[in-house]
C-alpha cells in the first residue's frame, strides 16, 4: 500500500496537501502564479492582524507546481528533509 503524502502538491488532482486538507487548486497557470505570489506578498506583511508569516512556505508551495526553480528547492528541501528525519530517529535510541 502506497504511503499518504501529509505535506505537498498532488500532480493528479492539483490539489494543496496539508495534513488531512486538501485544497484544490485553479486549472490556469497565470492564476496559480497570481494566488502564490498573493500569498508571499501577504506573508511578508505577516506583522499585521489576520495575515501571517505561514503565507510565504504556502506561497513558495503553490509556485513550485509551475516555476521549475522554485519545484526544484521544495524537493531538495524535502529530501533534506525526510534525510535528517530519518538520521535523528534513528540515533535518538529510543
Amino acid at each position: 500500500m502506497a504511503k499518504k503524502k501529509h505535506f505537498g502538491i498532488d500532480p493528479k488532482t492539483r490539489e494543496i496537501i496539508l495534513g488531512t486538507w486538501r485544497v484544490g487548486l485553479p486549472d490556469s497557470p497565470a492564476l496559480r502564479v497570481t494566488i502564490g505570489l498573493l500569498l508571499i506578498a501577504g506573508g511578508v506583511l505577516g506583522f499585521l492582524p489576520v495575515l501571517g508569516f505561514w503565507m510565504i512556505p504556502l506561497g513558495l508551495l503553490v509556485l513550485s507546481h509551475d516555476i521549475p526553480v522554485v519545484r526544484r528547492a521544495r524537493r531538495r528541501l524535502a529530501v533534506w528533509w525526510a534525510r535528517w528525519r530519518g538520521n535523528t530517529e534513528k540515533t535518538s535510541g529510543k
